[in-house]
């Protein structure tokens, strides 16, 4: 099985994803990650058969991590993801816990399955990662969880050490993250961006359901609608 190697033009994006290496500055990836860590407990789901893991959404990083928000916020990583996808990219709305959330790994067998991330919005839709931590028991090498994309109908291997970035339109690509063991820890950054984020009623509510299983019941009544 051969990774997926590095990619940084649009291109490259003609299979629906990409990876840029290094992609902070080191000074400022340490300062996402310290900031990341610091968040602290994460809300843990369980979904039989598909996923466990811990996530913290939206509206906790609005709260506690400024840094974090803003460089999802930030014009010039929409330009730079923009150059790599060939199209004009928006964030999506807050009311999206989504948009902006911190994926955790941190208990043996925490994983997700093989899926497909839904657009619910009216323009194309992207989701990107950035892996904040990635480490084994020992500290000495990466975790046992791998990030796999399925590309042309064959499974490849997408690395995901820290601060290698990836971007993908999650709606075309399937994928998935297998599991972790003892004493292992991997957390990542995920972002989403569209091309066009309205989103219609009944979409909206298809998205918060969806959330739910991520986030909780809150995600059901959280956030305020865009478009129509």
């Amino acid at each position: 099985m051969t990774p997926l190697a590095g990619t940084a033009n649009a291109s490259a994006f003609a299979e629906h994803l990409a990876v840029l290496p290094d992609f902070l500055p080191p000074e400022h990836f340490t300062a996402l990650a310290r900031e990341v860590e610091g968040l602290g407990c994460t809300e843990r789901s369980y979904v039989p058969t598909h996923k466990q893991g811990g996530t913290i959404a939206f509206d906790t990083l609005r709260a506690r991590a400024p840094g974090v928000v803003g460089f999802y916020r930030s014009a010039e990583l929409r330009d730079r993801l923009g150059s790599v996808i060939g199209a004009t990219l928006k964030v999506t709305p807050e009311g999206d816990y989504s948009s902006c959330s911190i994926l955790v790994y941190e208990r043996p067998g925490d994983h997700i399955g093989w899926h497909y991330d839904h657009n619910f919005y009216r323009g194309r839709h992207f989701t990107v990662l950035l892996p904040v931590v990635n480490r084994n028991a020992a500290g000495s090498g990466l975790s046992s969880g791998r990030l796999f994309a399925k590309i042309g109908g064959v499974e490849r291997l997408v690395p995901t050490p820290p601060n290698q970035l990836v971007v993908f339109e999650g709606a075309k690509v399937l994928h998935r993250a297998t599991p972790i063991d003892e004493g292992e820890r991997r957390v990542v950054l995920s972002m989403t961006f569209g091309t066009d984020p309205r989103i219609s009623v009944p979409f909206e509510l298809a998205r918060r359901v969806k959330d739910m299983a991520f986030f909780g019941l809150r995600a059901l009544w959280g956030g305020q609608r865009r478009g129509a």
